[in-house]
């Protein structure tokens, strides 16, 4: 709590080190990858991008994690016709002031010692998942253990950690399996269904999972990255391209396919969100896609606007703080006051760590009605009472 106004941060990042992971994981993981260490790459930089001294840890990598094309590409600078010899993707700028805690992916209370200092009183975590093993058992593996690690972080502080999901759309028995198991763990307040290369998120194959979804009362999770996805071969080898198209065009994607595909009157009880995707794009984007669904078609019977589903109190969206306080004003103006909600993106380097709350409650142009709303109801609403 910050003067007098709780404050939840709806995205933060969390990846445990495989020295941690690894005592999650069933014993049958050695039979399935007897040289299991060669899948542990040093962590030589921080979450935010701290550089680190030996010895190090390690995190799982199974292959790209997000897709066919995750930094694949050798970064090209604008202006240049191709990319300069030996050229690599250099870390993202630190845009806070102070270091976050370099373990705070698996240390708890270093955590919650930041999230006192920034004044944050609940995070919701998007947590990573190795996938890319040829094996499916093994994918299907550390997906289960990842939530094992989870029920033991959170479970130190349950009122003010809590976590996502993560399944996978290639094993629909076993998400399920997952959403039922934990989904009413008092950490667990979203899912996040990782969709393979193609796979659309509408795909009717997905249905027993938002039925699952609306049962256990989670909310439905779109989280943008940098690459893996929409948009990833089409940017010209360049990083500041693909980094600033891609997060909103995943969400305008998803939302496009959810909203399109009528699942939000299937499923009158789900929840849909997005996550370090931008925010000020939303109004022209419910237009254009209420105009091409009776322009272009290719939907079914809808019950109402894309307008509509966005106001309504389903759907919320958190900020990203490089847009600011004119920007929240004029999507709540458009969509209601509903929809917005706080997020820093902790420990990743866009953070202002540990400054973020503190620049939001500075934003005189927000309301005293409407700043509560973004920094504490809509996320409550979104994801359940703590």
């Amino acid at each position: 709590m910050r003067n007098g106004i709780k404050v939840y941060d709806t995205d933060t990042h969390l990846v445990p080190p495989a020295e941690v992971l690894t005592p999650y994981l069933a014993s049958t993981i050695q039979e399935w990858i007897p040289n299991l260490s060669d899948y542990q790459s040093p962590i030589r930089r921080s979450s935010a991008g701290e550089t680190l001294q030996p010895p190090y840890w390690h995190r799982y990598r199974m292959g790209s994690g997000f897709g066919v094309g995750w930094g694949s590409d050798v970064p090209r600078m604008l202006g240049e016709a191709e990319p300069q010899a030996g050229a690599e993707r250099r870390p993202q700028k630190f845009m806070g002031t102070q270091w976050p805690a370099w373990d705070a992916d698996w240390v708890a209370n270093h955590r919650i010692r930041d999230m006192d200092e920034e004044g944050v009183d609940i995070q919701v975590m998007v947590p990573t998942v190795p996938w890319g093993h040829e094996q499916p058992a093994v994918e299907i593996e550390f997906m289960r253990a990842n939530r094992r690690f989870l029920d033991d972080f959170c479970g130190a502080y349950p009122t003010h950690l809590k976590a996502l999901l993560i399944v996978n759309a290639k094993y629909i028995k076993e998400s399920i399996d997952e959403i039922k198991t934990w989904g009413r763990s008092k950490w667990a307040v979203g899912v996040w269904v990782n969709l393979p290369l193609d796979y659309p998120l509408d795909h009717s194959d997905l249905h027993p999972v938002w039925t699952a979804i609306e049962q256990e009362g989670l909310c439905v999770v779109h989280h943008s990255f940098s690459g893996g996805y929409p948009g990833y071969r089409d940017t010209w080898s360049n990083p500041f391209i693909g980094r600033s198209a891609s997060h909103p065009w995943g969400a305008m994607r998803a939302m496009a396919a959810f909203f399109g595909a009528g699942l939000m009157d299937r499923y009158p009880a789900i929840r849909f969100a997005i996550l370090e995707s931008g925010f000020g794009w939303l109004p022209f984007w419910a237009m254009r896609m209420q105009d091409q669904v009776d322009y272009m078609g290719y939907v079914p019977e809808l019950r109402h606007t894309m307008l509509e589903y966005m106001s309504s109190g389903r759907f919320f969206a958190s900020i990203v703080l490089h847009e600011g306080p004119e920007m929240i004003k004029m999507v709540s103006a458009f969509l209601g006051d509903q929809v917005l909600m706080f997020s820093t993106d902790y420990p990743h380097p866009e953070t202002r760590f540990p400054d973020s709350v503190d620049l939001v409650l500075g934003w005189s142009q927000l309301s005293s009605e409407l700043l509560p709303q973004i920094m504490w109801n809509n996320a409550v609403r979104c994801f359940g009472e703590p």
